[in-house]
């Protein structure tokens, strides 16, 4: 389906869906703060950090934030999750009542505990203006949408009419979208899951195999569950695409930033030069911070993510780490 699209944000994810997107014939105006990155992407038409993506010549690219909010029928925030609410601040007075947004950053703001659709809605709340926000989430690399390799992720929303418009602007035959009314859910999973591919990086760096690596997917997918559904999410959007999906992805590809920073880890280096080495953003060290809020505002048991938090955060050796969760009390797999 042709559509006007406008995406704030030109990191790879936003840059691959803008090639995607081209190419499924809508027209998109890409924006980011960065206005000299726009001048290089528009006279060289080539995206270095996706092998050297072509960018199509239906990609614009437009230095004002008013005209790529202007005129369009889905606006998509491609923002790392601590600039989401700078930017809907700054873009508020240019977005129209009962715009379409649709977020693809994965976060959980720290203050407020709020997704980033939420952190949205409430910075356009307080410009007096109601926007329909879908979150588009699931296993989905970069580097892969970019070459067009076949894809599926879940289009999430509580108004079904926008979950479906993004649904049809979205797919393809090389990207599979999905609906989902469990928007938080989807959005909880986003967050959650880079954490647990930091976890699995790090069993990776310390030498430790794909026994390890299992358990890991396997009961990181189990505490963000138990999280999910204290806050109200339905069970089964974490066995879905935005869940085990995602998860499974992050936890296990060289293509995951998040899991490439926790091999780093694991072989010694500080989390700070991790991320420095990487040359990204780490979305998983940013999202701890909510995460330990949410475990205790609803007193949920999230030992992986506790293990995390205290390497990262706190100096703990990561194998007197691991040596920790496995002498854990016992407990039956299935409790709660």
């Amino acid at each position: 389906m042709k559509a006007e699209i406008g995406i704030l944000g030109a990191g790879t994810f936003g840059m691959a869906l803008a090639a995607m997107l081209s190419k499924n014939g809508s027209d998109v105006s890409v924006w980011t703060r960065h206005s000299e990155k726009l001048d290089k992407y528009a006279s060289e038409r080539i995206y270095h950090n996706l092998d050297d993506m072509v960018i199509p010549d239906g990609v614009d690219f437009c230095k004002s934030l008013e005209s790529v909010c202007t005129g369009k029928d889905i606006l998509i925030f491609a923002i790392p999750s601590l600039y989401v609410r700078d930017v809907a601040g700054e873009a508020s007075g240019f977005i129209p009542e009962g715009q379409i947004i649709v977020n693809v950053g994965k976060g959980i703001e720290p203050e407020t505990l709020h997704t980033l659709t939420e952190v949205i809605e409430d910075e356009l709340s307080a410009a007096g203006k109601t926007v329909r926000t879908v979150a588009l989430s699931g296993p989905t690399h970069a580097e892969e949408v970019a070459k067009g390799l076949p894809s599926t992720i879940v289009s999430a929303s509580n108004d079904p009419e926008a979950a479906v418009l993004v649904q049809d602007i979205v797919m393809n035959s090389s990207m599979r979208v999905y609906t989902n009314s469990d928007k938080r859910g989807v959005e909880l999973c986003g967050a959650m899951k880079n954490i647990m591919a930091l976890a699995a990086g790090m069993s990776a760096g310390l030498g430790y195999g794909d026994n390890a690596k299992a358990a890991l997917i396997t009961r990181g997918l189990a505490e963000i569950a138990r999280l999910g559904l204290a806050m109200g999410c339905r069970l089964e959007t974490f066995a879905g695409l935005a869940g085990v999906g995602d998860l499974i992805v992050t936890a296990t590809s060289l293509n995951s930033r998040n899991n490439r920073a926790g091999m780093l880890i694991g072989k010694g280096m500080k989390a700070e030069e991790a991320v420095k080495e990487i040359g990204m953003v780490v979305e998983g060290i940013n999202a701890i911070p909510a995460a330990l809020k949410l475990a205790r505002k609803y007193d949920i048991d999230m030992p992986l993510t506790f293990a995390v938090d205290a390497i990262i955060n706190h100096g703990a050796d990561p194998k007197e780490t691991v040596t920790g969760l496995m002498m854990r009390d016992k407990k039956d797999e299935t409790a709660v």
